[in-house]
């Protein structure tokens, strides 16, 4: 608008009935000495958000500018906001790649400054390993691990090492490493059939500088075990307890405490506590009134401890610890649930919940309610599992299929004064 007058040193607008003004009106002024806007009221909405930064950085002279709305702001100055950041940005979802295959779980890791991701594909037998491509800024094929019915990956670094735990339904299963001169993963040791019959999760966790993984086991004749890192290879460290169709442990750490919480089939979840003592788990309490539930994950949100239960029938459950307990926060209608999965990104929190009936939801938390509230609906076929994995400042939500495409979805804020 004034463009034309690169020389203008003094601007009055003032008493004009002003409430608002188009975006960097003044970017052209670079000779404006001094602006009266006195006698408007504007609107200091997030259209304002533009001019609120200008007179942080403007070295011209500026009249007060007042505003009329909204209501937090009436009669109060603009300059006195503290940020229109989180009034003036959301956050969205979109699809980043599309991945022409099923897979059933997805685990992420970082190797020597690049971002990896595994893929279990029951229906190709494959454990995918894809890289993060920088230049093309897309996921891309870096390894093929092949198997029999391969139902999880799970990658565990120690070192300068990178394994890979192969979950098989058939065939026992394996654990592969990193070999740099083949520049490829290569056998590198077998799990005992006798143990694992039917795995259905892996989980890797430390306790006290010492590397262990477990792998949860939903077999009858199966045992959910404890495999410990000896600095030659995995053995069998303990198993937990036989005939109780194990669908996922979890490790959680509870008030400087390491503990597993496991959920079965045939028994409400329980939780384990590590004994310094035996360093053995021992059973030590119990989630009641939470039958068949499939997953238990674990988040923090300022500090609080949280889960979040999968339920195929019936409600899904957030729960939040209290220094005694467990106690429920939310119910989730789930019906067809197979993964409440919660996730984080730049201080975002959300919880994903894949349905094998409808469209998955995912949540996003309200912290003045402290709940998750729908923020997004998206369309994955039978989802397994949800993934967050972040690389080049950029945050990605991996969606596996059972029966569709695998979906990358990006994680982007949107600007609303734009």
């Amino acid at each position: 608008m004034f463009s034309h007058l690169p020389s203008l040193q003094l601007l009055s607008l003032a008493n004009n009935q002003i409430k608002a003004l188009p975006r960097d009106i003044f970017s052209d002024l670079d000779s404006l000495i001094e602006l009266d806007l006195r006698g408007n009221k504007f609107e200091c909405d997030c259209k304002a958000k533009w001019l609120f930064l200008w007179l942080k950085m403007t070295n011209s002279s500026v009249s007060e500018v007042v505003c009329i709305g909204p209501e937090e702001f009436q009669d109060k100055k603009l300059n006195e906001a503290s940020s229109f950041d989180d009034e003036c940005t959301t956050t969205d979802f979109v699809v980043h790649q599309i991945l022409p295959y099923q897979s059933v779980s997805i685990d992420t890791f970082n190797s020597k400054n690049d971002v990896y991701v595994a893929i279990a594909q029951t229906s190709m037998e494959n454990c995918m390993v894809l890289e993060w491509d920088h230049i093309e800024k897309n996921f891309r094929s870096y390894d093929n691990i092949t198997g029999q019915s391969i139902v999880g990956c799970k990658a565990i670094l120690i070192d300068d090492q990178v394994f890979v735990v192969v979950a098989q339904l058939f065939g026992g299963s394996h654990i592969y490493k990193y070999e740099e001169s083949w520049t490829k993963f290569v056998k590198f040791q077998d799990i005992e059939v006798s143990r694992i019959s039917k795995p259905n999760d892996i989980e890797l966790f430390q306790i006290e500088s010492e590397t262990f993984f477990i792998i949860a086991d939903s077999s009858k004749a199966g045992l959910t075990t404890v495999y410990k890192w000896n600095n030659k290879g995995f053995y069998s460290y303990q198993s937990l307890h036989e005939w109780f169709r194990d669908t996922d442990a979890e490790f959680v750490d509870i008030d400087g405490k390491a503990h597993l919480i496991l959920s079965s089939r045939s028994q409400i979840p329980i939780i384990l506590q590590w004994n310094k003592s035996s360093r053995k788990f021992l059973p030590h309490s119990e989630i009641p009134n939470m039958e068949d539930v499939l997953a238990v994950k674990s988040f923090r949100i300022q500090g609080s401890l949280y889960i979040s239960l999968t339920r195929f029938i019936g409600d899904s459950r957030v729960m939040k610890w209290d220094s005694k307990q467990f106690v429920e926060i939310q119910a989730v209608p789930s019906r067809g649930a197979m993964t409440l999965q919660p996730f984080s990104f730049k201080g975002h929190h959300y919880l994903a919940l894949g349905s094998d009936y409808t469209f998955s939801q995912i949540f996003q938390w309200d912290e003045e309610k402290s709940l998750f509230q729908v923020f997004k609906e998206i369309y994955v076929q039978a989802p397994r599992s949800f993934t967050a994995v972040s690389t080049d400042r950029r945050d990605f939500f991996f969606a596996s299929s059972f029966k569709g495409h695998t979906q990358i979805f990006e994680h982007v804020v949107v600007d609303l004064s734009l």
